[in-house]
């Protein structure tokens, strides 16, 4: 499996990131346990999380995810084989977006904490709280960085306007620069990205790590129609997909899943995992089967008229 180079940075990932999402919600620690050992024996090194998972689940603070994570790999003694993306900026119990210096300092101590290491590879602004200005942001970060809590930094969720300003103050005020986007993108959700930020991540060589790529599930086939939104707890947020558009993405997946013998998720990573604009997306896993998916998308090598037909169907209405 040909490893990848995150942007400027001498991190290297596989082709696919675990979504630590479920650890510590839909799954439990032994559980994720399982997850995280079988995403591992089958060459994968990435795994990314953020302070926040999984607080939104009854009887959670936030911070559940990194815990889990952090107990595995004192477990499996492989912190200098794994790569471990967390976030910063989300509500932990504030009542708001928070990506002030304060903040980032003591939330990164809390990371490093709960995920018994010394220091995180990548550690990306979650959310803007459209407040901050980006030098004070990225002058906490530069206080990690320097203390070696922190190796490189990259960001998600901002809008072009401020990760460009961030770039800006990076290279004239001697800050440290994201190095790696984090953005919604999947055959689905793809206007944002490609008229947005897609062309800045290009232009100044940041890594791109997608998050939602499989649509909270429904590139996986698995929701057909309303009455399947039942089948998981996710299941709420994929109404807005089944729409014409969603079905004839389906109905492509479903085609060349046929034609290839591999699942609709298989097919769906794979277009992100050959896409130029993608270092490697960002998938969730709960059962054994979803990380097969994973290696069908590394092994799967989509023809261009594959791609085209993909393109096709997720094209917007003119």
């Amino acid at each position: 499996m040909q490893n990848r180079k995150l942007g400027n940075t001498d991190l290297y990932t596989a082709p696919i990131v675990l979504g630590g999402n479920v650890f510590g919600w839909t799954l439990n620690e032994k559980e994720s346990f399982a997850i995280l050992d079988e995403f591992v024996d089958l060459g994968f090194n990435t795994i990314d999380t953020a302070n926040a998972y999984s607080r939104w689940a009854p009887g959670n603070q936030g911070g559940e995810s990194e815990t889990i994570i952090g107990k595995w790999m004192k477990a499996r003694s492989n912190q200098d084989k794994v790569t471990v993306i967390t976030k910063v900026g989300s509500d932990m119990g504030q009542g708001h977006k928070d990506i002030s210096a304060k903040h980032i300092l003591q939330a990164a101590d809390d990371s490093l904490r709960r995920l018994q290491t010394d220091a995180i590879d990548l550690y990306l602004t979650h959310w803007d709280d459209d407040k901050t200005p980006v030098e004070e942001t990225l002058g906490a970060y530069q206080q990690l960085i320097k203390a070696g809590k922190v190796r490189y930094i990259g960001a998600s969720n901002l809008s072009p306007e401020r990760l460009q300003a961030s770039l800006e103050a990076s290279k004239q005020q001697g800050l440290p620069r994201y190095e790696v986007f984090q953005p919604e993108y999947n055959l689905y959700d793809r206007e944002e990205f490609e008229k947005g930020i897609g062309p800045i991540c290009k232009a100044e060589n940041l890594g791109v790590i997608t998050y939602y790529s499989l649509a909270s599930g429904f590139l996986s086939g698995k929701y057909r129609s309303e009455e399947d939104l039942g089948k998981s707890v996710r299941g709420g947020g994929v109404k807005k997909y089944l729409d014409a558009r969603g079905k004839n993405i389906l109905a492509a997946l479903d085609a060349l899943a046929e034609e290839h013998g591999v699942s609709q998720a298989g097919v769906a990573l794979a277009w992100l995992v050959q896409s130029p604009a993608v270092t490697a997306p960002i998938a969730s896993a709960t059962k054994s089967h979803h990380l097969q998916a994973f290696r069908e998308a590394v092994e799967l090598n989509l023809s261009p008229e594959a791609i085209a037909q993909l393109n096709k169907a997720s094209a917007y209405e003119l």
